[in-house]
């Protein structure tokens, strides 16, 4: 399999479902086989110039454009990133989704902070704070960036909605570390968290807004400590993953 036709198969997927499309809807719009556009988007589809043609104009868009697209990332995958870069934010800024696509294009592994912590400790989040308390969470944390930091391959990281407040695991960070403090509205944090399927910030709870207005007021000092913001509510999450792309290749 040839980069060029996995990552245009990768850009057809994301337009597709960007636009809330199903394979099967694209194929109907486009004329072109079922068969044919799931192996083109696993990048295994060597698809002729009239067929892409009909592709990119059913996701509204041009044949030139999706290849533009695959230059862009093929292009970022080449160059160098020399150091990790540290997504900052609460819940439902936009870390993980944004971290994963992020990595993908510039060819780097994408790392979950909370889910090394899991794995370190051999328990759950929730387990962890009422078995042992926030201290012992801060300790896994520091212990976390520390053999994160030591490692020679630079990498994507999506840290915990309250690293800032961990000053000697903030400062670590921002000394090694590109920060990016992914911005959002109140609004957009609830949103994502509950689309997530995650009910609990509100559950019995008349006022989970106030108290996540409040969190952000309170934090955003420390937010902005990062070396780059990027408002993901203003950008959107194609715009903002360009952000974060470009943030790491110095841009």
């Amino acid at each position: 399999m040839s980069d060029l036709l996995r990552h245009l198969g990768a850009e057809i997927r994301r337009l597709r479902e960007a636009r809330g499309l199903t394979l099967r809807e694209l194929s109907e719009r486009s004329t072109v086989s079922l068969r044919f556009l799931s192996l083109l988007e696993k990048g295994e589809g060597n698809i002729s110039v009239e067929r892409l043609v009909q592709v990119g104009a059913s996701l509204g868009t041009e044949a030139s454009a999706l290849f533009l697209a695959c230059e862009k990332t093929l292009e970022a995958r080449a160059r160098p990133v020399g150091r990790m870069v540290a997504l900052l934010g609460l819940r439902g800024a936009g870390k993980s989704t944004i971290g994963k696509r992020s990595a993908a294009q510039l060819g780097l592994p994408f790392v979950e902070l909370d889910g090394q912590i899991v794995e370190r400790a051999g328990m759950s989040l929730e387990a962890i704070f009422s078995l042992h308390g926030p201290e012992y969470y801060r300790r896994l944390e520091l212990a976390v960036v520390e053999e994160l930091l030591s490692k020679p391959r630079p990498a994507v990281i999506a840290t915990g909605g309250s690293l800032v407040t961990h000053h000697q695991a903030f400062e670590r960070l921002r000394g090694a570390a590109v920060t990016v403090f992914l911005k959002a509205s109140a609004d957009d944090h609830w949103n994502r968290v509950v689309a997530q399927g995650d009910v609990r910030p509100m559950a019995n709870r008349t006022s989970a807004m106030q108290e996540l207005q409040a969190l952000l007021r309170a934090r955003r000092a420390l937010y902005e400590r990062a070396h780059h913001t990027v408002n993901t509510t203003s950008l959107g999450l194609e715009r903002s993953v360009d952000a974060v792309v470009r943030i790491a290749n110095g841009a």
